[in-house]
């Protein structure tokens, strides 16, 4: 089975991406594919611990992040744009890997797939 790579670039609130990238990495995981979803930039934000939607009529991407880590996706955050974001890992949703520029390009040159959100 190849694998499959979603990243999430935007942030998780004001644009339909974040749950997006969450909801398919949700049905590829389902269907027994190897998933890892892969934040960048202001997609860091979606592990974050503690959200609050409040009234927005957005579900909280928190929640989806720990629904795809229950599932088996395995997700990462990239290192320097949570340091850009200034949060650090303890602010990350538990299971939740924080990783290097090397490492990520190392997984995105093995996806068999790549999708970008």
């Amino acid at each position: 089975m190849q694998n499959i790579s979603i990243i999430l670039r935007r942030a998780p609130y004001g644009t339909i991406d974040a749950p997006e990238a969450i909801r398919h990495a949700l049905g590829a995981v389902t269907d027994e594919l190897p998933v890892q979803l892969i934040l960048v930039d202001g997609g860091v934000h979606a592990a974050r611990k503690g959200q609050d939607t409040g009234t927005t009529g957005y579900l909280s991407a928190e929640e989806g992040i720990r629904d795809c880590l229950d599932m088996g996706v395995t997700v990462y955050v990239d290192g320097r744009s949570l340091k850009d974001a200034g949060i650090s890992a303890s602010d990350l949703v538990d299971g939740v890997t924080v990783a290097g520029d090397g490492e990520l390009a190392s997984i995105m040159k093995n996806s068999g797939t790549t999708m970008i959100f």
